[in-house]
């Protein structure tokens, strides 16, 4: 048996379980699940595509949980608190957990971004969605999203473009 995997073998996840209108910037996303694929727990890798005009995600941080990223190809915005950065290939972020200050990457070029994408995994880790009254509680399946004061959006099923 042989530890590489084969990327191309791999399914992609298209689309967000975001409840409308908050899935819309983030529909052409990509993820490849590398961390799943290798059969790992403590930590999730993704290999991440966003097609122009897509959004990684919307701005958020997670209680419990550390996010690494890093830029393979393309070009993108990463946008924090501190307001709006560019970040090329070769380019490296991280995200504390417990930092209430939400991050999110943009494609606002003309060609696609790749990125790898890092971060533990824990049960009791919430996120927190600066910008949007969304909460994504611990404790909970992914497609499972509150507001601030907790009450529940629809549950509905991925969308993508």
């Amino acid at each position: 048996m042989t530890a590489k995997i084969d990327i191309d073998a791999l399914s992609a996840v298209v689309g967000t379980r975001y409840p409308a209108p908050f899935d819309t910037p983030c529909r052409a996303r990509e993820r490849r699940r590398l961390g799943d694929a290798a059969g790992l727990t403590q930590f999730g890798v993704n290999l991440t595509r966003l097609p122009p005009g897509t959004w990684s995600s919307q701005r958020h941080w997670h209680t419990s949980a550390d996010e690494f990223v890093c830029v393979l190809e393309g070009e993108l915005v990463l946008v924090t608190d501190a307001g709006r950065e560019i970040l090329r290939p070769g380019d490296y972020v991280g995200f504390p957990a417990g930092r209430a200050d939400g991050h999110q990457l943009r494609n606002e070029g003309s060609a696609d971004a790749v990125i790898l994408e890092i971060g533990t995994r824990g049960p009791d880790d919430a996120a927190h969605y600066s910008d949007i009254d969304m909460v994504a509680p611990a404790h909970e399946t992914p497609s499972v999203y509150t507001r601030r004061d907790g009450t529940p959006y629809p549950a509905g099923p991925r969308t993508g473009p």
